[in-house]
């Protein structure tokens, strides 16, 4: 089992979608990774030479930021805007959706599972 990033990339998988395991590389940068490479999109992970493990595991810790490092920098990002007090900060801190969706009919995925309220009948 081929460990890139600190991911354990599952063997039977071809290349480019064992590395969208990690966080941070999806479809089109692992195509872009198997392409500088020049690793063929049909190769499946446990037919990978320790060679191609080094050279992909080289070129993302070079080329792109992943996993931890990309996690603390959303972190960070959305702790800077709740710190400013901005309106995306503010729904942030709230738990609402930030991106402008409607909130009245919907919203359960941020706002949770719908609570009674009571003396609401009618």
């Amino acid at each position: 089992m081929a460990r890139i990033a600190g991911v354990n990339i599952p063997n039977q998988k071809r290349v480019p979608i064992g590395l969208t395991y990690i966080h941070g590389i999806g479809r089109t940068k692992a195509l872009e990774i198997c392409n500088r490479i020049g690793i063929p999109p049909e190769r499946r992970v446990h037919e990978l030479t320790d060679d191609d493990v080094l050279r992909v595991r080289e070129i993302i810790d070079r080329d792109y930021t992943v996993e931890g490092d990309l996690r603390r920098q959303v972190a960070m990002n959305i702790k800077r805007l709740m710190d400013l007090g901005c309106y995306r900060g503010l729904r942030h801190r709230k738990g609402l959706p930030v991106r402008g969706q409607r909130t009245h009919t919907n919203g359960r995925t941020r706002k949770g599972p719908a609570r009674p309220i009571a003396g609401k009948k009618k």
